[in-house]
């Protein structure tokens, strides 16, 4: 999703000055031999204040020569045209498609020049059409190339995460202005057994020029920066980073911040990647002065070793992250309030006596409408191996629940037309885990862990013991040929499973509810009941409090109207 807000700052009393966009999205990809099971991964929130969290669902089809397909944009629904049909389309479900192959993207800007207000094909629709279209994941380079540079890219600057069974690429895109259609790009393939991250800010630099393996770029991708005078050096010096997204304050803090974060996390603090034909190692905390935003040519390794396999429960967490730990740790500054809240409300800057401060954008974040981790599985047949784990809102308190892409209907919570961001709907999803942020948001530290557990709970099982059994019965039926019999079972378990759990929140908020109201904290008892009273089934007993936490309650008694010292 965009960058959205744009702010002149000086960042902590004037340490740094710049440009500032409130960004959204985050991706991870990891390659199937950096996977716990074999499979390729890729992961994306997407972040809009404006985007409602539904399930995209759309069936395979036939089309007549002639054909036609009506081109909304994806995050407005402005329509902007038509291009021509297939003769065939793919089943997609989310960000999937029936073949296994994947996309996400987030959103870097770019030069505002670069746009094509001509054009037909934004990012969203490059994503959902090329899912229709493209059965690998280097087909849907061609494709994403191919559409762009015939009907021309409104949108801005973007990073494509694509991944199908067997290789995983990230992708950098960027128009070249409304008097030149088309686009200028880079792709690289993420070495097996590493991992990538990108968060609104363009992560190719230096890229081979003689590996086209490995490495696929537009055959412009120099010359038109040289016409526009953003590059003057040797062709081996060029960055596409550098020539189409400089890097400044708000790129490093507010967007590559994050992608260091995926790394810390999934590298235990150590950045491990090949340099030169050679294995280099780094400690992540090199890099705090880059995350820090005091490092505008500095650099990240695109590429990094994970310091262990990862699960697809790995990645679900990394999601989940709000810099716990870090430098820039949302819980430990004034901002937290009392309970440790880890969000700031927009605006992400606020002035005082002349200064502009600034508050951190972490990979988990309020405005969230929906959140995947989808699984590319080759050793299971397509029809099964097409994997979706999807939630919606706030990452951080929201679960994920399997979703098979070659289902035949998707579970009614996560229907499109469900609700939206102006209705609300009480068999939505959305508006479920809305309800359950909400709440927790009031009372972080306390809340939050107690819906975790829970969510913990239902990943760990779905994804250990639940999904792998259904995986096996469905690639049974689908060897026998018995394909249909296969989508009818693995449909009848997604609606199942994403209805079930949806009942549960439905509870889990009324809990919530009982639980901590007006601040306290009631106990339960090992089944969940409420302690109560032995006259009165309706008195509670046993309620405690919470005390703030200390770096709250060190400032307000500090601050100049801050409470009475009591007397003693």
């Amino acid at each position: 999703m965009k960058k959205q807000l744009i702010f002149t700052l000086s960042v902590l009393a004037a340490l740094t000055a710049g440009q500032l966009e409130s960004s959204a999205c985050s991706n991870v990809i990891v390659t199937k031999g950096a996977s716990a099971d074999g499979s390729c991964m890729v992961s994306y929130a997407a972040d809009s204040h404006q985007l409602y969290g539904e399930l995209y669902f759309h069936p395979a089809g036939k089309f007549k020569a002639g054909s036609r397909l009506a081109i909304t944009e994806w995050d407005t629904y402005k329509p902007l045209g038509s291009i021509h049909q297939i003769a065939r389309t793919y089943q997609t479900t989310g960000n999937m498609n029936e073949k296994q192959l994947i996309i996400g993207e987030t959103t870097w800007g770019g030069r505002e020049e670069q746009a094509d207000t001509n054009g037909i094909m934004d990012y969203g629709s490059l994503i959902y059409v090329t899912l229709q279209r493209a059965a690998t994941a280097r087909a849907a380079i061609d494709t994403i190339v191919s559409l762009a540079n015939r009907y021309g890219y409104p949108s801005e600057g973007e990073s494509f995460s694509i991944a199908d069974p067997d290789e995983a690429w990230v992708m950098d895109l960027v128009g070249k202005g409304s008097d030149n259609k088309g686009i200028v790009w880079v792709a690289r393939r993420i070495p097996d057994g590493y991992i990538c991250a990108h968060a609104n800010q363009c992560r190719i630099t230096r890229f081979p020029l003689d590996d086209p393996e490995n490495c696929r770029y537009a055959p412009d991708v120099i010359s038109f920066a040289r016409s526009k005078g953003w590059f003057q050096g040797r062709d081996e010096e060029f960055s596409f980073r550098d020539a189409y997204n400089p890097l400044d304050f708000g790129g490093a803090r507010f967007c590559d911040a994050r992608a260091w974060a995926a790394f810390n996390l999934l590298c235990d603090g150590t950045f491990t990647w090949e340099e030169n034909g050679r294995e280099v190692s780094r400690p992540a905390s090199d890099w705090h002065e880059y995350i820090l935003g005091h490092d505008p040519k500095g650099e990240m390794p695109l590429f990094v070793k994970p310091a262990r396999k990862v699960s697809a429960k790995a990645v679900a967490d990394v999601m989940r992250d709000h810099f716990e730990g870090t430098p820039l740790d949302m819980t430990q500054d004034i901002g937290a309030g009392g309970n440790a809240l880890p969000y700031r409300w927009r605006p992400m800057s606020f002035e005082w006596e002349g200064k502009t401060y600034v508050n951190e954008r972490a990979i988990a974040t309020q405005q969230t409408g929906f959140w995947f981790v989808a699984q590319a599985r080759g050793w299971l047949p397509d029809e099964v191996g097409a994997l979706v784990w999807f939630g919606t809102d706030d990452a951080a308190t929201s679960y994920l629940t399997p979703v098979y892409v070659n289902i035949d209907r998707v579970p009614e919570c996560l229907r499109v037309g469900n609700g939206d961001m102006l209705h609300y709907s009480a068999t939505s999803q959305f508006w479920i885990s809305n309800r359950i942020a909400q709440a927790c948001y009031k009372m972080y530290n306390v809340m939050a862990p107690y819906v975790r557990e829970r969510i913990d709970a239902f990943e760990n099982r779905q994804m250990s013991v639940a999904v792998p059994a259904q995986d096996e019965k469905l690639a049974a039926l689908v060897r026998k040929g018995q394909v249909r019999k296969a989508r009818k079972e693995m449909t009848d378990y997604t609606v199942r499973t994403a209805g079930e759990q949806f009942g549960k929140w439905v509870a889990l908020e009324e809990t919530l509810l009982l639980k901590y109201l007006d601040g306290n904290i009631k106990a339960q008892e090992a089944d969940g009941s409420f302690t109560h009273s032995p006259y009165n089934a309706g008195t509670p007993t046993g309620i405690r409090n919470e005390p703030y936490v200390k770096a709250w309650r060190k400032a307000v008694a500090e601050s100049e109207h801050g409470p009475v010292l009591e007397q003693k």
